[in-house]
């Protein structure tokens, strides 16, 4: 899986990013499945996690998180980023 964080209007810093890294640890039962993940942080007056995550077969997902916290926008995206990636895990297993 090849990870691609673009930081939009403010500079990441080292806490962050390894912050980012140990929370992408959670989806990292989906390695093989996934293609790239494609993050984008903007930040205005609250942070926006888009994220845009491209399978082995075709399918893309998309997910968004905000927050005024960092770790809270992060959370609530990756709570709907690892329940997208086990629906397609699942849907694709199925078959």
């Amino acid at each position: 899986m090849t990870t691609s964080i673009n930081a939009v209007g403010f500079t990441l810093d080292q806490k962050q990013s390894e912050m980012i890294d140990s929370k992408l640890k959670r989806i990292a039962y989906a390695d093989d499945l996934i293609i790239d993940l494609i993050m984008k942080i903007k930040h205005d007056k609250a942070y926006s996690f888009d994220t845009t995550v491209n399978f082995r077969w075709g399918t893309q997902a998309h997910v968004t998180g905000e927050d005024y916290d960092f770790g809270a926008a992060l959370n609530k995206m990756m709570d709907v980023l690892d329940n997208k990636v086990k629906k397609e895990k699942d849907k694709i297993q199925g078959k």
